[in-house]
């Protein structure tokens, strides 16, 4: 076991993990005020190890993880192993699994390494996540890949804004038009009454106006600049290659508030996992990526000449660039930007979904949501759901395009070079986590919110007037997600696998973040096998502080021994 020596090399310093199994892997890492400069611009920002991002951690499954974490700021801070399955005083969610950590003190996180893949690591204090303070984590498996690569590399994708996360939630409440720089125009009423008519232009700027939104509410915050592995475009971050050998590239979107469409023109690319979990291969020339979720892909570029990493956010504001090439300082050259703004529909406010048409968007998350406020919505035990698995979605509104977007959707993704764009519905299990059983109870979450207020919650009701989710240990829940909004929610679940439904039955894929697009309804499973206490939320930053957030009481269960370090 090696150990890093002396917290004087922490800033200059990577980590290092031992790979052999059995043993504990030991890191040091230091919670600290950085600069980030992307060129144009120099921030001030909290980071680990002195830079932002963090270190790439580097553990093994089967061994177990010792990280110990100094809190160098004058604020609490914390740590959270996003996707990691641990013990949940390990978890690092101030006020759910322990404390936080007080500035001066060190904390030590202790966990088993239970699972191999790609995942990342995050605050969950304020805003230090999105003010910089993230990192990556790679885990070996103990067996051999079910895929072959030659080199890899992690490719950590970031919304970086000038102002702090605290700062922009400000402007939000003040003004939640506030950063969107892509709003309509005469000359867009112009255009649409030259394409649809006067009367049906009218009518469809009425619908708007009554719901007090408006169509290129996609993107809550703009003017950032997106980094790769905290690199600007004009910085370009470079990963080598030799041509014709396999180059695995793991991406983490660890933004804020931006989904990603990433593509290398040139390159087809085989999804060989997602989430951490390995997937059926799937060939792709261009994916989406949410907040939270990790892909890996495996890219063969044949030719001796750079590679355009492109991904672009997905209203089009902004995007990040970086280089595969075969030689240091040889850039790619910036493909076109994508035109394709894209622009909310009808679809998209659910009113092309039965039951959900006429609703009122204006009072969503006012406590009144078609009555759903207040009702308990987790003491549904004794419904018979097993009939729901591999259910027929296409019965369900959904594109034909994609059925995880609602028919009509604005935001119904199109690769740029009109080839395969990934969807959830082509992502398989390689091999099944879980025996398939049917779920013993229905939970459903209304994902609701109220744009003009900039409050968001569940079924109405927001995080600090919530009562917890309770489960049962050893109980399989299936998860209902009715996404009454007009923005796309990735919903987090800690602690826990979320099986999603894509109608593959055993196969279906298994994530730790779930999309869940406008007009959706969505299903996942649960085995609730983790006792403890869990955050249970969107990852949207400034919609999981605004109240899109539960926790998730698992009762029951092998006794939990009290850990170290003072642990709550």
């Amino acid at each position: 076991m090696r150990k890093l020596l002396g917290r004087a090399l922490l800033g200059a310093l990577s980590t290092i993990a031992v790979s052999t199994a059995g043993y504990a892997a030991t890191y040091n890492l230091s919670v600290d005020y950085v600069t980030i400069d992307t060129g144009d611009m120099k921030t001030k920002a909290i980071g680990y190890n002195g830079s932002s991002p963090g270190p790439t951690l580097r553990l093994k499954e089967g061994e177990d993880a010792v990280i110990n974490v100094t809190n160098n700021l004058d604020e609490t801070t914390s740590i959270h192993w996003h996707g990691l399955i641990l013990p949940y005083q390990m978890d690092g969610v101030p006020g759910i699994s322990f404390t936080g950590i007080e500035p001066g003190e060190t904390f030590t996180y202790r966990f088993p390494v239970k699972q191999s893949g790609t995942y990342w690591f995050h605050s969950h204090s304020g805003f230090q996540e999105p003010d910089g303070a993230y990192g990556s984590i790679v885990i070996e498996p103990e067996k051999r890949e079910p895929f072959k690569f030659d080199r890899e590399y992690v490719v950590v994708l970031k919304d970086k804004h000038p102002h702090s996360g605290a700062r922009i939630l400000r402007n939000l409440k003040m003004m939640p038009d506030y950063y969107n720089r892509n709003q309509r125009t005469l000359g867009d009423f112009i255009s649409d009454v030259s394409e649809n008519g006067l009367g049906e232009t009218l009518s469809e700027r009425g619908d708007w106006g009554s719901m007090r939104m408006m169509p290129t509410d996609i993107e809550d915050v703009q003017g950032f600049v997106g980094l790769i592995n905290g690199k600007s475009p004009e910085q370009n971050w470079t990963g080598l290659f030799e041509p014709n050998e396999r180059v695995r590239l793991r991406f983490i979107n660890a933004s804020a508030m931006t989904y990603f469409d990433v593509r290398i023109p040139g390159l087809e690319m085989t999804v060989v996992q997602a989430d951490g979990n390995n997937v059926q291969p799937v060939k792709v020339d261009e994916f989406r990526i949410s907040v939270a979720e990790t892909y890996d892909v495996i890219v063969q570029p044949t030719a001796e000449k750079p590679y355009a990493i492109m991904a672009e956010s997905m209203g089009r504001s902004g995007y990040a660039f970086g280089s595969l090439s075969p030689q240091e300082g040889l850039k790619a050259e910036m493909p076109a930007r994508r035109m394709d703004a894209p622009l909310l529909t009808m679809a998209d406010m659910g009113m092309d979904h039965g039951s959900m048409a006429g609703m009122d968007h204006s009072s969503m998350g006012s406590g009144n949501e078609n009555g759903m406020a207040g009702m308990d919505h987790s003491n549904m035990a004794g419904m018979d759901h097993s009939n729901m698995a591999g259910m027929d979605h296409s019965q369900m509104g959904m594109s034909k395009d994609d059925p995880f977007y609602a028919a009509g959707s604005g935001l119904t993704p199109k690769a740029a070079n009109g080839g395969k764009f990934l969807s959830y519905a082509d992502l398989k299990a390689q091999k099944p986590l879980y025996p398939e059983r049917p779920a013993t109870r229905e939970i459903e979450l209304r994902l609701t919110g109220n744009m003009e207020r900039y409050t968001w919650s569940i079924n109405g009701v927001k995080y600090e007037d919530a009562e917890p989710i309770r489960l049962k240990y050893g109980e399989r829940v299936r998860f209902k997600f009715v996404n009454e909004t007009m923005m796309s929610h990735p919903m987090h679940l800690h602690g826990m696998w979320s099986i999603l439904d894509t109608g593959n039955g055993k196969w279906d894929p298994v994530k730790h973040t779930i999309n869940i697009n406008p007009g959706m309804t969505v299903y996942s499973e649960t085995e609730v096998d983790e006792p403890g206490q869990w955050a249970f939320h969107c990852h949207l930053s400034y919609h999981m502080a605004s109240g899109m957030f539960r926790k998730v009481v698992v009762e029951g269960g092998p006794a939990v021994a009290a850990l170290e370090n003072g642990v709550q």
